[in-house]
């Protein structure tokens, strides 16, 4: 008799880990998603270039951010400087 209420316990303690640990990755992923408010790195928003902002300027932006290569950025900026 006392083993299988030492047994109930163990199960139960397992169901409570296993339920938190779905509720954490359920949490994890909302929030990943942008849902609960987190911002997720492919639904951020970049603000519009300013006016006075040259096409240089939004190249060596975009070079910097990682958007396009050092050729692309070479290539751009050759284009440009004409």
């Amino acid at each position: 008799m006392p083993g299988s209420i030492i047994l109930i316990v163990v199960i139960m303690l397992m169901f409570l880990v296993l339920v938190g640990a779905a509720a954490a990755v359920a949490a994890w992923a909302l929030s990943r998603s942008g849902l609960l408010g987190g911002t997720a790195p492919e639904r951020t928003v970049e603000p519009a270039p300013a006016a006075d902002d040259t096409a240089l300027e939004i190249v060596r932006r975009r070079y910097a951010r990682g958007e396009i290569t050092r050729d692309e950025y070479e290539a751009l900026r050759r284009d440009l400087d004409v």
